[in-house]
């Protein structure tokens, strides 16, 4: 049994207004005059991946222009492993002066359903604002003999468990996605675990891995010809690749998107997540931030701290609703 109860959609929007004091008085929420004064000095900001990978370098730039809003550093604190887990105990137990705050990505919401963790993805959290999303897809070394997903498909077919395929950690969304595929299909695999990106494509483009599944930020790798791009997961082609389908096209039923925000420790006063939100909100949309994203086919999605943190919500259930169907609890 887990040590969290999972929230359904009414307990989750409570816990959201309390977090965001939806309802209060403006005497509740007027600042503090030391909270009016923020930020007094540098801010951390937790990015659950390997340094060097593509959300790390997007993360930086990100942050540096947001800091010259803040006027005070943002430092950026690499917290890799445990499928994108790893900031959330940290942000659990900082203090909610607005000092420490993380990116929050998709894997959060399904690990607190398969895994027994200590932090919850609503309850230990403050929305700030949503930012983009990745788009996923499957690459095979340049030299592979699949050319399409059917040939991959047939390959593991008269090789039942021989393939190989890497993803960015248990539970991730290209995991969870090639287990849907592979299970619609009566398929076996081995799946092999990265802490990042950077090392699993890397692991692909030198043939130790037969497959990737990951996001895009496989597209330099494709772009120089290292990688092969089969398929994507999107709900439509990507603008970078036209000419590659998705795997909803293709008949196999696979959609997966992942977005990913800033978030704060639970119980950040108003003011704070007001200059925190105005400060990202014009980071994201400064070129160097667009143009960074764009290399990775992302666009920007933005939402503010009370639709941002709905759709945290219903994300929360809908990852319940999907560990279910594919059985991927853990046991504990």
């Amino acid at each position: 049994m887990q040590t969290m109860q999972p929230h359904n959609r009414r307990q989750c929007l409570f816990t959201l207004a309390g977090m965001l004091g939806l309802g209060a008085s403006s005497e509740t929420l007027a600042s503090k005059p030391e909270e009016s004064a923020y930020p007094l000095r540098p801010i951390t900001l937790l990015v659950p991946w390997p340094a060097g990978g593509s959300t790390d370098i997007s993360m930086r730039i990100l942050a540096d222009q947001a800091s010259r809003r803040l006027k005070q550093p943002l430092i950026v604190e690499n917290r890799p492993g445990a499928g994108g887990t790893m900031a959330m105990p940290l942000l659990q137990m900082a203090k909610p002066d607005g000092y420490t705050i993380a990116q929050l990505p998709q894997p959060v919401f399904r690990i607190a359903h398969t895994q027994k963790v200590l932090w919850d993805p609503i309850r230990d959290t403050t929305p700030i604002l949503q930012i983009s999303g990745y788009t996923f897809g499957i690459v095979v070394p340049a030299g592979s003999p699949f050319r399409s997903v059917a040939d991959l498909l047939r390959w593991a077919r008269e090789h039942p468990g021989e393939l190989t395929v890497g993803s960015n950690g248990v539970g991730t969304t290209p995991h969870t996605a090639m287990e849907a595929l592979m299970e619609s299909q009566g398929l076996r695999y081995v799946h092999v675990p990265y802490k990042g990106t950077a090392e699993q494509m890397l692991a692909v483009a030198s043939e130790q891995l037969m497959v990737g599944v990951n996001s895009t930020g496989f597209a330099p790798y494709v772009a120089s010809g290292r990688l092969r791009l089969l398929a994507t997961f999107g709900e439509s082609r990507s603008k970078r690749w036209p000419d590659v389908p998705t795997m909803k096209e293709l008949g196999l039923g696979v959609v997966a998107l992942s977005p990913y925000g800033i978030v704060g420790p639970r119980g950040l006063p108003g003011a704070v997540v007001q200059t925190l939100h105005d400060a990202f909100k014009a980071a994201m949309q400064d070129p160097s931030h667009r143009d960074e994203i764009a290399k990775y086919d992302q666009e920007l999605l933005y939402l503010g701290p009370q639709d941002y943190g709905r759709v945290m919500c219903d994300t929360f259930a809908a990852e319940k609703r999907s560990v279910d169907r594919l059985a991927l609890t853990s046991g504990v």
